[in-house]
């Protein structure tokens, strides 16, 4: 018994010695992925680090006897091993493309800018009330497909005869990629402008969801963009420019994150290559551009449960356990590193408040009452841009308004069919520019 004690310090030592060899081994490996851009798919750095620590297991090793000699390479083969699956892709590096969907046909139409979109068109469903103006809707992501729950909004719309069509942006959904450095808050507007004019029926109605609300805000400013828009409805945007970006305050009522069940389904962070790779972007310590994995890649590895408690922020805490199905396993589509670049474009950007001050074309802003968005991000677009008319606060719904929980689509439609139509809002106009202050005073 006394003999045994020593041996199982001895041995508990080389165990810890052997496990920090091995952990140094793999943090040396992630830092020369960041410092190489995770250039050759990793291999760069996986190389480097092997032959790192297989000269310190050399120079370790050097006055043992033979046998013993192996021992200091066992953390370096297990470290090696354990750094391989990095480098090694568990999806196809060509571009998947969602399958087609059976209710609509997606066309794809090529842009006056080079962008490639895949185009969906509900034709108004009741001849006898269709508007003249089309009408085009924005969806968020920045880069993201079109989910089965728009599509059934973008329906509902059109049963109240509207002309609706929508794309996908560059990279998003069924749309072709574009190079990485492509990926601007500039060339998404453009590529709106473009869209407008590739439709060939005048002035256009926009709807900008999110992301799709910093796009067209950020449209409303370049009066060469605006010309082409007839009236803008932004909902619950994003933040319109760098100033406002770097903006902390408070968000809306309490949402579902933390409180709905966590969300079922593959993860592509549950795989050793994706977790390091998103985790480094999110972090900053890769740009999205990196060599680990391309853009397609990701695209193809990331799932609907990897935006976890992201989808939950967009209801409300009361909605926790009742979250709908926003979308399709065969529909889902989001580009991880064009999303990450154009944000940050976004945040780079000079401040748009002078042109926004310019903007002369009608536009309304929808708030939620659970957002997820930053006041201040939605309070920027109303306090800069003097043509928007009305402001609808929409209550009892999270950032995704039209959810299709109780009758929370119906509204939706209603506050956006009234506003187009020119008819009083179904809402009080809240908040004035004038209420801004109390409006974020009172975190409502």
């Amino acid at each position: 018994m006394p003999t045994s004690v020593p041996r199982l310090v001895r041995f508990t030592g080389r165990s810890l010695l052997a496990l920090a060899a091995v952990t140094t081994l793999i943090v040396v490996f992630l830092a020369l992925i960041a410092l190489t851009g995770g250039a050759g798919s990793g291999l760069a750095a996986w190389l480097t680090t092997l032959g790192a620590g297989t000269a310190l297991a050399l120079w370790r090793g050097r006055r043992r006897t033979w046998p013993a000699r192996l021992v200091p390479f066992l953390p370096v083969i297990v470290a090696a091993a354990l750094t391989a699956t990095v480098c090694i892709p568990t999806v196809p590096t060509a571009r998947r493309y969602p399958a087609a969907l059976p209710f609509v046909a997606a066309q794809h139409w090529s842009l006056a800018t080079g962008s490639r979109v895949a185009v969906y068109h509900y034709p108004a469903a009741n001849p006898g009330t269709r508007h003249p103006v089309p009408l085009v809707y924005l969806n968020g992501g920045p880069v993201r497909g079109i989910s089965v729950l728009d599509h059934r909004f973008l329906q509902l719309l059109a049963r109240q005869g509207y002309d609706v069509y929508a794309y996908e942006q560059a990279g998003g959904g069924r749309s072709d990629l574009l190079p990485m450095s492509q990926y601007t808050i500039s060339r998404s507007v453009r590529d709106l402008a473009a869209f407008v004019d590739r439709l060939d029926k005048g002035k256009a109605d926009i709807i900008g969801f999110s992301s799709g609300g910093t796009v067209l805000t950020r449209a409303l400013a370049d009066p060469r963009v605006a010309a082409r828009l007839h009236r803008a409805i932004i909902a619950e945007p994003g933040p319109m420019d760098g100033p406002t970006a770097h903006i902390t305050g408070h968000k809306g009522r309490e949402s579902a994150r933390g409180l709905a069940p966590a969300p079922t389904g593959p993860r592509s962070t549950h795989v050793p290559r994706y977790a390091v790779a998103f985790g480094l972007m999110r972090l900053g310590l890769l740009t999205p551009d990196t060599g680990l994995i391309g853009q397609a890649e990701g695209d193809n590895a990331f799932t609907a449960a990897d935006l976890g408690s992201d989808t939950a922020s967009a209801y409300c805490a009361r909605d926790a356990h009742r979250i709908p199905a926003e979308d399709t396993a065969r529909n889902f589509s989001f580009s991880p590193a064009a999303s990450l670049r154009i944000q940050q474009t976004v945040k780079d950007s000079p401040s748009i408040a002078s042109d926004l001050g310019r903007s002369r074309t009608p536009a309304m802003l929808m708030i939620a009452e659970c957002s997820a968005q930053v006041r201040q991000w939605e309070t920027a677009v109303l306090a800069h841009d003097p043509a928007v008319q009305r402001t609808q606060y929409m209550p009892g719904v999270g950032h995704h308004m039209w959810n299709g929980l109780d009758d929370n689509s119906n509204r939706a439609v209603a506050v956006i069919t009234a506003f187009l139509q020119g008819n009083p809002a179904p809402l009080p106009n809240y908040p004035t520019r004038d209420e801004i202050p109390a409006f974020l005073r009172d975190h409502k």
